[in-house]
């Protein structure tokens, strides 16, 4: 269990590092999403199912389509 933490933490700074990089404004908003969703499985095996619950429900689901709303009124690239 301790090495899937210890993956889950490197794949988290993975995510940040790629969002700060990338170029493409969707796809940050992807990888965005995928930290947040990774987020929510690292909260639930610290045994914190509400803070899971939420970090899934807003950061994953709600900001997201926010995030794409909002680029599909601009242009994609920086």
């Amino acid at each position: 269990m301790q090495i899937f933490n210890v993956i889950l933490i490197i794949f988290l700074i993975a995510c940040a590092i790629a969002v700060e990089r990338t170029k493409d404004l969707l796809a940050a908003v992807i990888i965005f999403a995928s930290y947040s969703f990774f987020m929510a499985l690292l909260w639930l095996l610290l045994r914190a199912p509400d803070i899971a619950l939420t970090e899934a429900a807003i950061g994953a689901g709600v900001t997201t389509i926010l995030f794409v709303g909002v680029i599909s009124k601009t242009r994609r690239m920086e």
